[in-house]
């Protein structure tokens, strides 16, 4: 049976052809503009970069503290918008977060400054001290000293992230010279939801997911860096080095379900070793969508 041409396609009007490609994703709208010129045209319309823009992507940007909100001002189209937003990480809500769009999937991204944790002792000089550094995102970063108790905590609402999306959380930091007392014990990580509220249909689902201090649930050991000699966990996680210069840890990962709205709990401590640490430096926790392997 003869194969029927496909050349009829090419009288689609441009709306038509837009239309389908704000139904795939943007790295199929920014292939298919490449192998096929009869969707060029459409692929850089409007139409199909705000399907791919976040719904609230106009309320988040309002908040900017930057400068980006000038991307509002009606001479940027909405793919420069998501390209913009895909490369250039806005700080938003006082400065205190930035947020920017993963760029093959449109999902939204976040990062909590160090002022936007929770730190224990972060505001007793002599443990730690708050510093600007020219390349970090953020007007301050927090400066470990010397602790022997080390602890931070981070929340932020799962309403903030794209639902139907496997986020995991990041410790982004980088260290001095003179860094020490971090290869003794391995730190624990947690990331853990507390469900705002609960219909009765869903009341069981959402206990098996809400962890807390009190169910004494920590997710595998995770030293931040290797020393000799030492025997760590087999699931032990271990930094790597960021593109952006910056170093980072996972500390876990949560399913965002749609519809479900609840604070997503992430900390990193190390209170059982008992010895002195010092020379981290701390810019924040970052929660993205997790790549799969």
């Amino acid at each position: 049976m003869a194969v029927e041409s496909c050349g009829d396609i090419h009288a689609l009007p441009e709306d038509c052809i837009a239309n389908a490609l704000s139904l795939t994703s943007p790295k199929d709208a920014c292939r298919m503009s490449v192998v096929a010129s009869m969707f060029r045209a459409a692929s850089q319309s409007d139409a199909v970069w705000s399907r791919f823009l976040p719904s609230d992507y106009r309320d988040v940007i309002s908040r900017a503290v930057d400068g980006s909100d000038s991307l509002l001002d009606g001479s940027r189209s909405k793919k420069d918008i998501y390209l913009h937003l895909c490369d250039h990480p806005i700080l938003i809500d006082d400065g205190l977060k930035s947020f920017s769009l993963e760029k093959w999937s449109g999902k939204k991204c976040y990062m909590l400054a160090a002022r936007e944790l929770s730190i224990v002792w972060a505001d007793t000089p002599q443990y730690w001290q708050w510093v600007t550094l020219p390349q970090s995102r953020f007007a301050e970063v927090a400066e470990l000293l010397d602790v022997c108790w080390f602890e931070l905590r981070g929340k932020i609402n799962t309403n903030l992230l794209s639902p139907g999306t496997n986020y995991a959380a990041y410790l982004v930091f980088t260290r001095k010279s003179g860094f020490f007392g971090f290869d003794y014990k391995p730190a624990e990580s947690q990331v853990a939801i507390h469900a705002h509220s609960h219909d009765d249909e869903d009341e069981d689902e959402d206990e098996d997911n809400q962890m807390s201090d009190e169910d004494d649930y920590m997710f595998p050991g995770e030293g931040m860096y290797r020393g000799p000699n030492i025997e760590y966990p087999r699931d032990t996680v271990y930094p790597k080095q960021r593109a952006d210069g910056w170093m980072e840890v996972e500390l876990g990962e949560y399913f965002v379900k749609s519809g479900h709205d609840g604070e997503l709990d992430m900390s990193l401590m190390e209170v059982k070793g008992g010895n002195w640490k010092s020379g981290l430096i701390i810019e924040g926790i970052e929660i993205r969508p997790k790549k799969c392997k």
